[in-house]
């Protein structure tokens, strides 16, 4: 019986789009432990949605027995990666610098620096800051066709708009990263977004001219949500992997709400769940879509591989107290804070806190007094999950959620966080 390859398994999760030489690819990746890169250009304080689907295929490579160079585009970063309209803003070197830090911090959470295969975080800085135009111009400008530079979809849809040859240059630059990793390290396989392939085959490309070297690629499909637009973070939306962008209860609660059609593919693509374990949710999603089983898996383990499982278990018990009437003051102050300015939050002085009728218009639950007056008597209004009798209630220090925070309900679904300050 042949040994599984890992292709096959990257496969089944739909993660390969585009690949080079597909059977030279397989064969290897069965014959040892391949070397491979996967890029990430510091263009923002924080990774995204679109960057995890390349971390976790970093990680099942890496499982499979190969080993992982993790490029943080210290360079690159500085130049960005050309859009469909528009200039980028060119950031300063601090910014791109500080940036960098970060997002090195996020990527090395998702490898294991351990073991035969152990992975290797590099900065392309490193190797660009030093090089000369005249070298720069000899040793890579010379292997690329400019016609073949005006073919790239990007750079045929800007030419009308126009593109700076700061933006049009980015191709050679990203080429030469898998040039240098090629001879100084022996990497012979990059992926990335499918949104890439221009730039991935480049540098296969490069690599072939300038040593005659075999380097293998691939590309990963962009997700995109049911309505076919793209996640990302120029998209609106983004889905942040850093807790102070996004908070962990807002990440939770984005998977749980992910649509029935898309949920099998999510398991697939962001999850180590066995093929047995996905499918197994995705027949329960067929036969009692009601129960939502397979979101809030994904859920879960995404939210766990990302923020940690104590993070996960705060996102969940944050959201049965909020709308199943549970203990809040069991929730932490950060998670509870989070959750409420999700729904929608208001702000009262400390000094002068209202009646609960005026908290209710003033967090948005009611239209007028008299409307919050008919919702406390008809018994629909909570406090803290507590069923409010007096519209003249007014609520004290100890009811305050972590010495600041309020939390009203109006009937089963709908609340709003108060902040007393």
């Amino acid at each position: 019986m042949s040994t599984p390859n890992v292709l096959d398994e990257l496969a089944w999760r739909g993660l390969v789009a585009h690949s080079t030489d597909i059977d030279a690819l397989r064969t290897a990746l069965g014959e040892g432990s391949v070397r491979f890169y996967v890029g990430f250009d510091p263009t923002a304080p924080s990774l995204h949605m679109g960057n995890l689907v390349q971390l976790v295929t970093a990680r099942r490579l890496q499982d499979a027995g190969h080993t992982p160079y993790v490029l943080v585009g210290g360079a690159t970063g500085m130049i960005g990666d050309p859009k469909d309209s528009g200039e980028r803003t060119l950031n300063s070197l601090d910014t791109v610098k500080d940036w960098t830090e970060r997002v090195r911090t996020q990527v090395s959470a998702f490898v294991s620096f351990d073991g035969l295969n152990a992975a290797t975080v590099v900065n392309n800085y490193d190797w660009t800051a030093s090089l000369s135009v005249i070298d720069f111009l000899r040793d890579i400008g010379k292997h690329f066709p400019v016609n073949r530079m005006l073919a790239r979809d990007t750079v045929k849809r800007r030419l009308d708009s126009g593109i700076s040859y700061t933006e049009f240059s980015y191709v050679l630059l990203q080429s030469m990263d898998f040039m240098a990793l090629n001879r100084d390290h022996g990497v012979t396989l990059q992926f990335g977004g499918s949104d890439q392939w221009g730039n991935i085959t480049g540098g296969a490309e490069l690599i072939r001219r300038a040593s005659g070297n075999q380097a293998h690629a691939f590309a990963t499909p962009l997700v995109t949500k049911a309505d076919g637009t793209k996640y990302g973070k120029t998209e609106g939306g983004a889905l942040w992997l850093d807790p102070e962008m996004m908070s962990p209860y807002a990440f939770h609660q984005f998977w749980l709400n992910v649509e029935d059609e898309k949920v099998a593919e999510m398991l697939r693509i962001f999850t180590f769940l066995s093929r047995e374990e996905i499918e197994a949710l995705e027949k329960q999603t067929a036969d009692e879509p009601w129960k939502r089983a397979a979101q809030r898996r994904l859920a879960d383990e995404v939210t766990t591989l990302v923020h940690g499982a104590e993070e996960t278990e705060q996102a969940k018990a944050a959201a049965a107290a909020l709308f199943g009437g549970g203990d809040l003051r069991s929730i932490s102050t950060a998670t509870l804070a989070a959750a409420v300015r999700e729904a929608g939050s208001a702000t009262v002085a400390r000094a002068d806190i209202p009646s609960v009728v005026d908290l209710f218009v003033e967090a948005g639950l009611a239209k007028s007094k008299g409307e919050a007056r008919r919702t406390v008597s008809e018994g629909g209004a909570y406090l803290n999950n507590e069923r409010v009798e007096d519209p003249e209630l007014v609520p004290g220090e100890s009811d305050l959620l972590g010495g600041s925070w309020l939390v009203l309900r109006r009937g089963k679904k709908k609340f709003a966080g108060v902040e007393v300050r």
